[in-house]
């Protein structure tokens, strides 16, 4: 029977280049050798195949250029959107992602922080919904959306400036009488301020306003009973709506259609994250764009930082509003218009 070869080692990599073990060694991670060694040793890597272990390396090194994602899905196009951008900020500083999907069960978290944590993650990234997560002392750690304590940046659009351009929107177009609508975690966290900035900007613009809210276990139709208990002689006391993502927003529009409501002509929708068809194309409705990139690019930026006392505690990015085609007014394209 034929013996298959095995995997090549540094050692094959120098006998073939004719080197010095070392010399590989160098070649390997990057420090500096002759010209002509460094040309003979690669190419002796690409004649062998030869794969440099890098989770070895980084062990060595006490670094293993590993960086644990933790969000609750993948499904959500907001979630997955955020993923991609995240990754994509990584792997400019060269650093992969774990990427862990926690169905934001607070145990789960806990068990994906502990697992992260014995492979030797350079650091974590979570939007979490578990308050109490334990993380050793020497773990970076930045969250998204959640102040978790002194020491953990929290990185986050800036929602009550959200909530406020929402309802300075909906007035702009001719609102008078609008609706707050709301579903989401009771834990206190960043998207909550959405709520306070809607307020204000009702209050600064006259707009008489109506809420409700609702904790993530409640049913939908829920919401559904409170629209359908606003229809007076076929038509809805509201003629502008704000929710809280373009989630709900997505199912209201759908209920205003069963209750033969039109979108925009009788109300107005205004959505919150930015979520676009297919990921890149029209927005689902006309929304609070959260700014992805920018997010991502911070946290990694925060996570890297060495100095824990450079880090603040809280960092807000700005929003803009982006039409989708749910707001009445006279915008001939889709392009964002900045707050």
């Amino acid at each position: 029977m034929k013996k298959e070869s095995s995997t090549p080692t540094m050692k094959d990599v120098a006998r073939e280049a004719g080197v010095a073990l070392g010399t590989v060694s160098k070649v390997v991670n990057g420090l500096p050798v002759g010209d002509s060694y460094k040309t003979r040793v690669e190419d002796a890597i690409q004649k062998l195949n030869y794969q440099v272990n890098s989770y070895a390396q980084g062990l060595k090194a006490n670094k293993t250029y590993t960086v644990a994602v933790l969000i609750p899905n993948i499904v959500d196009p907001f979630f997955s959107a955020l993923a991609y951008h995240i990754n994509t900020a990584l792997l400019k500083q060269k650093y992969r992602m774990l990427l862990c999907c926690t169905g934001s069960d607070s145990t789960q978290e806990q068990e994906y922080i502990t697992m992260a944590q014995q492979n030797k993650v350079d650091g974590i990234i979570g939007l979490t919904y578990n308050p109490k997560l334990v993380i050793e002392e020497n773990t970076p750690f930045v969250t998204i959306d959640r102040s978790m304590g002194a020491g953990i940046p929290c990185v986050a659009s800036d929602n009550f400036a959200g909530g406020q351009l929402a309802a300075e929107k909906l007035a702009d177009f001719g609102c008078k009488n609008v609706a707050f609508l709301r579903i989401g975690s009771s834990l206190s966290n960043e998207p909550n301020k959405r709520k306070a900035g809607f307020e204000n900007g009702c209050l600064s613009r006259g707009l008489h306003y109506e809420m409700k809210i609702l904790d993530d276990s409640a049913p939908y139709e829920e919401f559904e009973k409170f629209l359908s208990e606003h229809i007076h002689n076929g038509k809805l006391s509201f003629d502008g709506i704000f929710c809280v993502t373009d989630r709900l927003a997505y199912s209201v529009i759908q209920t205003l259609q069963r209750l033969r409501q039109r979108v925009p002509e009788d109300v107005q929708v205004i959505g919150y994250d930015g979520i676009r068809l297919f990921g890149n194309m029209d927005y689902i409705c006309s929304t609070i764009v959260q700014p992805l990139p920018e997010i991502a690019e911070m946290c990694v930026e925060l996570l890297l930082r060495e100095n824990m006392k450079t880090k603040p505690p809280l960092i807000c990015l700005p929003v803009t509003y982006a039409y989708g085609g749910t707001t009445s007014e006279n915008i001939s394209n889709s392009d964002e218009i900045q707050q």
